[in-house]
């Protein structure tokens, strides 16, 4: 959504902006490990708070860079490579067989 107001209205993009959508993926995140911290304090089979602190530090700075800002977290990885099976492949898919995980946003209104 933010990428189609960029398009739609680049005067908006000013650095006041870039900071605030910085300021909310941050600030998402840090309430994403709190809960996760709150939730798993033993972890399970696979996951735990400390490695679901790293994949929201990394999924934060793949949407920093979506958004064409810096990364905040340089050394951060995915430690759930099977996550990326459903986060990035696009594939040609029968609609009936599977659960739809892809939505269009945002569309250019011309109103002259």
């Amino acid at each position: 959504m933010i990428n189609q107001i960029k398009l739609e209205n680049p005067h908006l993009w000013d650095e006041e902006m870039q900071d605030q959508a910085a300021g909310m993926i941050l600030q998402g995140m840090e309430l994403e490990i709190e809960y996760a911290r709150d939730t798993m304090p033993r972890g399970v089979l696979g996951m735990n708070a400390s490695m679901m602190e790293e994949y929201l530090n990394y999924i934060a700075n793949r949407r920093l860079v979506q958004l064409g800002l810096p990364e905040e977290f340089p050394k951060a990885e995915n430690p759930f490579p099977w996550m990326s099976e459903i986060m990035d492949l696009r594939k040609e898919k029968n609609f009936f067989e599977t659960r739809v995980i892809e939505y269009q946003t945002g569309g250019a209104l011309n109103w002259d």
